[in-house]
């Protein structure tokens, strides 16, 4: 289950990009907007679960059902070439597929005897199925094509149908009424009285958009640059995503949260310099780096920042909040940052006479990088740690 949940994210996301800039030669902003699908999808995602899904029906067969709609309009997208009409349908499969990524955790934890312990080999297979995906689509040389779509899609049926065949997991809520507050995290929002949280959350915000600028555009600017498997070369930053998981606990026993945020942030200023300055032709190590440092980028920020606002919560409010964070983040961070990297690659965007469109990447990828620079500096000034009685740090 796992494994095909990420799988069909990582077959057709990763490559998007490329297929729509340089295949049916969309602008960057057109591009993005297709992008700002799925942000829209993990802001309305929590409406459909927490006031739907999880008081009327068995989370396997909303799984099963929410794919297989993902597969038609996956298989749809593959045939459109109108801007227009790519983004709504799109947007149309973000309201399917966001909704699927708590039914699966949920679908797991309502097996397991101890969470903590079983969840994270589970999970695993999660990021095994991304960077299968990227390997399959970079193999077949078919990034600037609609074949991802299509893989894709196969890929959803095959899970939508195998859904109705998982375990069966009864709707938790049954019997109680969720409301809009519970889904938005409302009651979260008295931890914003904290300053450490505060700048936490803004901080949050803000680095979200810098990194929408590698999620949309990365793998198209290794094609143009002619990476060659440009998608499966990728898949590196998933496999340093595994490996800083493993050591995490060692840097936070020895960082603590804000030193790990800030290195979190100095890691995207770093890949985007590293972007912006590396060479097909001469430096062609600093794009495998850049990619690299996804591992720092992704566990340093979002696990961190989850443990942190676990920490801070307590257990009141503490699933009120982690849907406040993941909101603000994946949603409106990610939502904005879509509309301000389209524009910036448009700017930048240089026709020749035969009509084909390249960019000058370097000017693109230092706006990304100066806004995490900004980002960093700030939140390293205004952030604190706050501290237990003994004097140790605390989140």
């Amino acid at each position: 289950m796992m494994f095909l949940q990420f799988f069909i994210w990582g077959a057709w996301f990763v490559t998007l990009g490329t297929y729509l800039l340089q295949t049916l030669g969309f602008t960057g902003t057109q591009t993005s907007s297709a992008y700002s699908t799925m942000p829209w999808g993990a802001i309305v995602a929590p409406f459909l679960v927490g006031m739907i899904v999880d008081r009327f029906f068995a989370a396997e067969r909303v799984l099963g059902l929410l794919h297989l709609a993902g597969a038609a309009l996956l298989w749809w997208a593959s045939t459109l070439t109108d801007p227009s009409a790519m983004f709504w349908v799109l947007l149309a499969y973000a309201m399917c597929y966001n909704p699927t990524l708590a039914l699966v955790n949920a679908i797991s934890f309502q097996q397991l005897t101890d969470t903590a312990r079983q969840f994270p080999s589970i999970r695993v297979f999660g990021t095994l199925g991304w960077i299968a995906a990227g390997l399959v689509v970079g193999l077949l040389h078919v990034e600037a094509q609609a074949t991802p779509l299509q893989i894709a899609a196969a890929c959803s049926a095959a899970l939508g149908i195998f859904a109705f065949f998982l375990p069966h997991t009864p709707p938790k809520a049954l019997g109680h009424r969720v409301t809009w507050r519970d889904v938005l995290g409302v009651e979260a929002l008295v931890l914003l009285k904290r300053r450490s949280f505060a700048v936490f959350v803004i901080g949050s915000l803000l680095i979200c958009i810098p990194l929408a600028f590698y999620y949309n555009f990365t793998n198209a600017f290794l094609n143009e640059k002619g990476v060659v498997n440009a998608a499966g070369k990728m898949t590196l930053g998933q496999a340093s995503e595994a490996l800083f998981m493993i050591t995490m606990p060692f840097f936070f026993a020895r960082l603590g949260v804000k030193y790990m945020l800030v290195t979190a942030m100095a890691a995207w200023l770093g890949r985007y310099l590293l972007f912006a300055y590396g060479s097909p032709d001469g430096f062609v190590l600093a794009y495998y780096i850049g990619i690299a440092l996804h591992g720092i980028c992704y566990d340093f920020f979002f696990v961190i920042g989850q443990i942190y606002v676990d920490k801070a919560a307590g257990e009141r409010i503490r699933a009120s909040a982690q849907g406040f964070i993941t909101l603000i983040t994946y949603g409106v961070g990610m939502l904005i940052g879509t509309w301000a990297s389209g524009p910036v690659v448009d700017r930048y965007a240089r026709v020749a006479a035969d009509g084909t469109t390249t960019h000058d990447w370097t000017s693109i990828w230092l706006w990304p990088a100066a806004m995490a620079a900004v980002v960093m500096v700030l939140f390293a000034l205004f952030f604190r740690e706050e501290r237990t009685n003994g004097g140790k740090r605390a989140a």
